[in-house]
């Protein structure tokens, strides 16, 4: 079937989806569609179809950086997006979302990403309207408990409308305890159905949703009371259940860091759930993840493409790259560094004897791949300075330097120039230092704490990361998110800008402090305004307090 009839099939889909749940309602009411006439149109493999389009949602919503990641990662203390003359202004999006200064509607990005996550709860939900199978439902459900589980981290509340709902009623709206429960009550319904060994990492499996369970079972006191997160200890005895069961699932460390997130991923060991792509393919399954270099990287960072090899935005600020405890010069140079294999600073064998970039968080001079010095456009070394202006607003001689940058997924270059763009990298949504990062926290967090335990477990991954031990751990600095010897500051090393950090910040209770470029700020800043034409459209879906 051609992607155009698919899409033909979807758009007829839509529409019958908001009529069939109603009783007694004519199906020939402005339809052009029964149900067993779509179910026709998609032929005996229209279900999996439809299940398809909600695996396509989440490569849409995750991979590329302007979207849930910019909530995720722009809005907390780990990302800043400087405005380089005309270059990142946006009309000032990137600026609040840094500064917490976002208005109701005034943001793109937090209204697309409320209406992207709906279209999967949407289309996942969907599937169950079309007889799958038991598989195939726990899939689906599976998809949609991602979204939801977002909906309800992001804007603290999401509607739902499952098969069989009165479609002539607006859709019900869930927040906080029921929220949540319900998400868990999904997940734990779906599990057994999902397959033990999926057939790829990109295919809802068990682990998988054991691992979401994991989230909600840590999150579920922030989603309840997020200025004042409580932690029930048969929560964090959950997570620690789960965690131990993935522990003992055959998962390991890799021993290049970099090995996650590089362009034959796809098999990676810490990975548990991945979305796919092809290296030298454009269009479906292909995502924008090459834009998690692209955002980063300096116009002349590959010198077949100079002057845009990159874009020149999205940094990280110098209060992030010492928590990694380094000491003595902060340049970097040629020569392979023996710190913290997560900071990165190493050869990379297919990145960097193809364009000089040493994956990582990347600082001071940087080198091409004959180990020259780069300059800027002007002519200036390029030497990337950690001290943005607090403005964030960038001009004069420097503008192009400012900023540490960060490249976790290492570009492809497999392809040559021409598929600079079409890289085989698979996205980590699930990587297995979560699990035992999330036990650790557990175990802090439990009415009887196992410290000690947690520290070994935290010590481990450190040293799978040439890292030293640390000697204590507690939680969380709330006068310095950045203190080094917090389990908080062990999250962002490991975990640095995939997609959690400002659910982090919520549940150890220090969003709302002072950080790097953001003073305190009003609590009404801890979820995101709804989109106006939505709360227009649901009389059940009342906007958030403060907007």
């Amino acid at each position: 079937m051609s992607n155009k009839n698919i899409k033909l099939i979807m758009t007829s889909l839509g529409v019958l989806f908001l009529i069939t749940g109603c009783t007694k309602l004519d199906q020939n009411l402005n339809s052009t569609l029964t149900r067993s006439q779509a179910t026709s149109a998609l032929g005996a493999n229209g279900t999996q179809l439809l299940l398809e389009t909600a695996y396509g949602d989440l490569q849409s919503t995750y991979s590329d950086p302007g979207n849930v990641f910019s909530l995720e990662e722009v809005a907390a203390d780990e990302c800043v997006v400087p405005t380089r003359l005309g270059d990142w202004d946006d009309n000032g999006k990137w600026r609040a979302l840094k500064f917490h200064t976002w208005t109701s509607d005034g943001v793109d990005v937090i209204r697309n990403q409320f209406n992207s996550l709906n279209k999967l709860n949407f289309d996942a939900t969907n599937v169950l309207s079309f007889s799958p199978t038991k598989q195939q439902a726990a899939e689906a459900k599976f998809l949609r408990a991602i979204a939801l589980y977002q909906l309800l981290d992001l804007y603290g509340k999401f509607p739902l409308r499952n098969p069989g709902d009165n479609l002539l009623n607006a859709p019900p709206v869930d927040s906080g305890a029921t929220a949540i429960n319900l998400i868990i009550d999904d997940l734990n319904a779906a599990l057994p159905d999902l397959p033990a060994v999926p057939a790829s990492k990109a295919q809802a499996g068990q682990d998988a949703a054991k691992f979401l369970l994991m989230r909600c079972y840590l999150n579920k006191g922030a989603f309840i009371n997020r200025t004042s997160p409580t932690f029930d200890d048969a929560d964090m005895q959950q997570v620690i259940t789960l965690g131990t069961q993935l522990m003992g699932a055959g998962y390991s460390y890799s021993s290049n860091f970099f090995d996650n997130f590089n362009a034959s991923n796809s098999t990676a060991s810490e990975s548990i759930f991945a979305l796919p792509n092809v290296a030298g393919k454009i269009g479906n399954p292909q995502s924008n993840i090459q834009n998690r270099w692209w955002a980063p990287l300096h116009y002349n960072h590959y010198t077949p493409l100079n002057p845009q090899a990159g874009w020149n935005g999205f940094s990280t600020v110098a209060e992030f790259y010492n928590s990694f405890s380094l000491t003595g010069t902060t340049t970097q140079t040629p020569a392979d560094t023996l710190l913290d294999k997560r900071l990165g600073g190493r050869y990379y064998p297919g990145a960097t004897d193809k364009s000089g970039v040493r994956p990582g968080l990347l600082i001071g001079q940087q080198y091409n791949e004959t180990g020259a010095k780069i300059n800027d456009r002007k002519g200036n070394l390029l030497i990337l300075d950690p001290n943005i202006d607090a403005s964030l607003k960038e001009t004069g001689n420097t503008l192009e330097d400012k900023g540490i940058r960060i490249v976790k997924y290492v570009p492809d270059y497999s392809q040559g120039v021409s598929t600079y763009s079409a890289p085989g990298n698979w996205l980590v949504m699930f990587r297995y230092p979560d699990v035992v990062l999330m036990v650790a926290e557990a175990k802090m967090r439990a009415a009887s704490p196992d410290n000690s335990g947690a520290l070994t477990l935290v010590n481990n991954l450190r040293a799978a990361r040439g890292a030293p031990a640390l000697g204590s751990m507690t939680l969380v600095n709330s006068s310095n998110v950045y203190d080094p010897t917090t389990l908080l500051a062990e999250r962002g090393r490991e975990l640095y800008w995939e997609c959690v950090r400002r659910t982090d910040l919520v549940r150890f209770g220090v969003y709302l402090v002072s950080w790097a470029y953001k003073p305190t700020d009003d609590a009404h800043y801890i979820v995101f305004p709804l989109p106006s034409d939505a709360v227009a459209a649901n009389p059940n879906l009342k906007q958030n307090a403060g907007y």
